[in-house]
């Protein structure tokens, strides 16, 4: 028996970033969702333990020394299973690498869903309280991953609540295939003055359409989109390109790049501006998708 998981794309649709503080943390106030698109993880009993890495952005991660997948098998192995039977482990790796879309988390908490499924482990035993604090173990993203619903995420971005209410979003990721790391950009952020602040927004009514989710975010920030900008120009490309299309209701950068996002009103927008953004560069990602709405 063969199990799978979609580790589906994270996406901030605002990060306010404040300075760095004395604990060795930047402060964040980001409103985050998940996409229906994303990397796969697989995992079935096998007679020798295994690791397999496929799909069109392996290569990439191949030789890694630290893969978050490899670690959060081991930590849920450790803690639930005592001695268990060999298994094997796939990667589908779908999205590109240093793509501020939490793939490297989004793949670990896959892998800890997987590995209690597998397991047959009882939450109510703790179970899933424990899944939480693995992830935690992980880094800050891996816990809002492991839910992958749209959440408000605070201090270090280990501090969760709900937003407000706003519907499924119909949008269009877009990456020029160029790293940009997390570290780097923070860097280049500090370097800049660390300008911007954590504060969160004066939140509004609950959001019914799409074109009032736009206009809400028009009122907030990225603020690692600039310092990612001035380390890879080809994602100020990108912005520009999305943003002198009709169909795009509001595009940003997700968390500290490469890829951005555009929203549309509708499907057909999506699939149009999709169209007409890989026919230009074919050279970039370019991938439709839905995105998380919320309702309380």
């Amino acid at each position: 028996m063969e199990l799978e998981r979609l580790a589906p794309a994270k996406v901030n649709l605002f990060l306010h970033v404040g300075p760095l503080g004395a604990d060795g943390y930047h402060p964040i106030c980001s409103l985050v969702t998940f996409a229906d698109i994303g990397d796969v993880v697989r995992l079935r009993h096998a007679h020798e333990p295994g690791f397999t890495l496929e799909g069109p952005f392996a290569d990439a991660l191949a030789g890694e020394a630290d893969n978050l997948v490899l670690r959060a098998r081991d930590l849920a192995l450790a803690r639930f299973a005592g001695n268990p039977p060999p298994l094997h482990l796939t990667l589908d790796k779908r999205l590109p690498i240093a793509a501020g879309l939490g793939g490297g988390s989004s793949d670990a908490a896959a892998t800890l869903k997987l590995i209690g499924e597998l397991f047959d482990w009882d939450c109510g035993e703790g179970g899933e309280d424990a899944l939480e604090r693995l992830a935690a173990s992980l880094g800050a993203d891996a816990p809002m991953c492991l839910n992958a619903r749209p959440v408000i995420a605070e201090g270090r971005g280990d501090r969760l609540d709900y937003p407000i209410a706003f519907p499924d979003l119909d949008a269009v990721l877009v990456n020029p295939l160029v790293p940009s790391p997390t570290g780097a950009v923070y860097r280049a952020y500090d370097d800049a003055g660390a300008p911007g602040r954590a504060e969160a927004p004066d939140w509004p009514d609950p959001l019914e359409t799409p074109e009032a989710l736009a206009a809400f975010l028009g009122r907030t920030r990225n603020d690692l989109e600039p310092p990612a900008i001035s380390l890879q120009p080809a994602i100020g490309e990108v912005l520009a390109a999305l943003r002198a299309r009709p169909e795009t209701l509001f595009a940003r950068m997700s968390g500290s790049g490469a890829t951005c996002f555009a929203l549309c009103a509708g499907e057909a927008e999506r699939r149009d501006l999709t169209r007409a953004v890989a026919d230009a560069r074919p050279d970039w990602w370019v991938q439709p998708c839905r995105l998380a709405g919320f309702r309380p």
